[in-house]
């Protein structure tokens, strides 16, 4: 535990960030070199504890931890939504289960954790509140809407899902993993091109209900809608869902010539961007 030093640990984070898995997300292997200093920490924290090492002695706190880059996630545009819907509606080999897992996390800006966690005996039709358990041992109940209520129940029972068992299931009755959600947003890549080429996912939908609550009802109750609690730095983190989208970043008069980068009649285009378009 005492031979490496600082810069021995700081050279192979420098390693790992060369040798991470390269990815069309990738950012030059600054997660990897991340997780490397963060898992260090700890292991020379229980060190300290056990009384192995002195805590002057400990190398891993005298290593920077790489900055962890802004989030290229960001809400979906309404219009862009309903395509994503359509396609799930009237692609794949179980169209249903797809329109439930969108509907889902739309509504409830659940994470896949926990859309996969959802039992039946979760459900609370006289409410229309679900039970999430999600990452961190959180709890929560959600409100969901009567008709996604329903939607959930009739699926519930068609597919024989037991009481105290996995909710969302295939046709056959087998409970589904996160590679449904990976061959969805893959078919659904080839049919709109924009959702591969910006790697539109399942979080995504996470950014747009909670940027729509943010600024419908508040931070307060966008961060209460997240599931983030009072401890650690979730009242921060709230704040990486609820950004400006694009079209919300847009100068009010731009001194460039008007070019219209969207293929959508200006008729679909959110009331102010619309009334700014009219205007040139």
């Amino acid at each position: 535990m005492t031979t490496p030093s600082s810069a021995d640990l700081d050279a192979a984070r420098l390693l790992l960030t060369r040798m991470g898995l390269s990815r069309r997300n990738a950012c030059g292997g600054r997660s990897a070199g991340e997780h490397l200093i963060a898992a260090l920490r700890c292991l020379y924290r229980h060190a300290e504890d056990d009384g192995l090492i002195d805590p002057a002695d400990n190398p891993a706190t005298k290593v920077a931890k790489p900055r962890r880059l802004p989030s290229t996630r960001r809400a979906v545009a309404h219009t862009r939504l309903a395509e994503i819907n359509h396609v799930a509606a009237t692609t794949g080999n179980d169209p249903a289960l797809d329109s439930l897992i969108l509907r889902l996390h739309t509504e409830t800006a659940c994470r896949r954790g926990g859309a996969l966690a959802l039992r039946p005996q979760d459900l609370d039709p006289d409410q229309c509140l679900i039970f999430l358990r999600e990452k961190g041992e959180t709890v929560r109940w959600q409100p969901v809407s009567p008709t996604l209520m329903t939607h959930l129940q009739h699926h519930a029972d068609q597919r024989h899902a037991p009481r105290d068992g996995q909710l969302l299931r295939y046709t056959d009755g087998r409970p589904i993993t996160t590679r449904r959600y990976d061959h969805l947003w893959t078919r659904i890549g080839k049919h709109l091109l924009r959702v591969a080429t910006q790697q539109i996912s399942t979080h995504w939908l996470r950014h747009t209900t909670l940027t729509w609550v943010g600024r419908n009802f508040g931070y307060a109750v966008a961060r209460a809608y997240a599931g983030h609690t009072d401890h650690n730095n979730d009242a921060g983190t709230t704040t990486t869902y609820v950004r400006a989208s694009m079209e919300k970043s847009l100068p009010p008069r731009s001194p460039l010539p008007p070019v219209n980068h969207t293929p959508s009649p200006s008729s679909q285009l959110p009331q102010p961007l619309r009334r700014e378009l009219c205007t040139r």
